[in-house]
């Protein structure tokens, strides 16, 4: 659009004067700017009518009311109207006809009755949890025009195909790092349950956050079935991942190891954390906090251990069962520990996991419960969509990557390739 009014300017309309004059003339008649009727309704209209008639020209080869016409075989044969749903509401335009019915315009397709910007918008509005039903309120309140629940279910459905293949897509060959967790979800199947939502984020070595895909559970989550996810995840491709992060879930590292035996299993810092918080009363969670970062922004194993040391002194007496969990998980807490500054703050990265997982839950919160598995895979995958315009659910992981990717082909020698192969 930037271009074409570009253009216009070039060939010297001033587009800032014309729509002055619209909207000057339009003060003067009395017409709104927005609603049925009203400015941009009628420019809309205008807008289509005249692209519509340009490709009617085209069609039939000569331009409308020229005698050149006469004896074609084929001519313009007036108009049909009809009402489309646009981005303002709907817009009632005429459609031109040709006597051969041979016709078949590309701006607004026979048979079409929403512009495809009414597509994204219910697509939008679904990613951010709205019902089927909501979503055709929120069109009759703001648009003041009827967009069925049915209309609302088969425009979702048509992502449906999308994100099959999108979940079946080659990935990369190699993975500095992977991000495993899940998010439970109320799935209604006879009686409302939660389910969990298995979610895979790689960090490629382009530096780019790639989710790899969404599965739904069929009960708690368990590194059963985390295992048939990170073989499905071989089989598309990942031949190598340097470190895996995952919470401290029982059976998850043996799994990862399964498939990848060169993966060091990272426990997660930031799941460590929230898992500490849940048994300390919330008055002490940011003295807590203080006492806990000199224990994983310590530069060795032994200082980590006199850190926590003296933080077991201090909190082992009120709270022991935190002290007992970091106990538990300090085996795949420490490599941690052992990597380079560039490499902990990647691990460490986690604005972009926590941001994604805000978006799930948000829409989660939104709907309360889904009908079904495959809606709530739809609804997430939505979501996905919405943060990657290019449907690959990408997006840059860190500003300062260059140094991280120096950082991991040092420590991870030989498996490490800028181009991913």
């Amino acid at each position: 659009m930037s271009e074409t009014l570009d253009a216009v300017v070039k060939d010297g309309v001033d587009t800032k004067k014309l729509a002055q004059q619209l909207l000057a003339q339009a003060k003067a008649e009395g017409i709104d700017l927005l609603g049925p009727g009203g400015l941009l309704n009628q420019l809309t209209k205008t807008v289509l009518e005249t692209a519509l008639e340009a490709e009617m020209t085209e069609h039939v080869g000569y331009e409308k009311h020229d005698p050149a016409g006469r004896g074609t075989g084929n001519s313009r044969n007036g108009t049909r109207s009809k009402t489309v749903v646009t981005e303002i509401g709907p817009v009632e335009i005429d459609v031109p006809r040709d006597t051969s019915s041979s016709f078949e315009p590309k701006i607004v397709k026979k048979r079409q009755r929403r512009l495809s910007g009414v597509d994204e918008i219910v697509l939008s509005l679904t990613a951010k949890g709205l019902t089927t039903g909501e979503v055709s309120a929120h069109f009759a309140e703001i648009y003041g025009t009827s967009v069925s629940k049915d209309t609302v279910s088969t425009i979702t459905e048509k992502v449906v195909a999308e994100m099959v293949d999108w979940c079946h897509r080659p990935l990369d060959r190699v993975y500095p790092v992977l991000f495993i967790d899940a998010i439970h979800v109320k799935i209604r199947d006879g009686q409302v349950a939660n389910r969990p939502i298995y979610v895979v984020i790689g960090v490629t070595t382009a530096g780019e956050r790639d989710i790899l895909g969404l599965w739904a559970g069929d009960g708690g989550e368990g590194a059963k079935f985390w295992l048939q996810v990170l073989t499905e995840l071989k089989n598309r491709g990942v031949a190598d991942v340097c470190i895996a992060v995952c919470d401290g879930l029982k059976g998850l590292p043996e799994a990862i190891n399964t498939v990848w035996e060169r993966t060091i299993v990272q426990t997660c810092v930031i799941h460590l954390l929230r898992n500490s918080f849940r048994y300390a009363g919330r008055q002490h969670w940011a003295e807590m906090s203080k006492d806990l970062k000199p224990v994983y922004t310590a530069p060795s194993e032994a200082a980590a251990r006199e850190r926590f040391g003296e933080f077991a002194t201090k909190w082992g007496g009120r709270y022991p069962a935190i002290v007992k969990l970091w106990n538990n998980a300090w085996t795949e807490f420490v490599p941690f520990l052992d990597y380079d500054v560039e490499i902990r703050r990647i691990i460490c990265s986690t604005n972009a996991i926590e941001s994604l997982n805000a978006r799930y839950r948000r829409a989660i919160r939104a709907r309360g419960h889904f009908p079904s598995e495959q809606s709530a895979l739809k609804c997430l995958y939505l979501v996905t969509r919405s943060l990657d315009p290019t449907g690959r659910g990408r997006a840059r992981w860190a500003m300062r990557w260059k140094p991280a990717l120096n950082a991991f082909a040092i420590t991870f020698e030989g498996r490490i390739h800028p181009t991913g192969n």
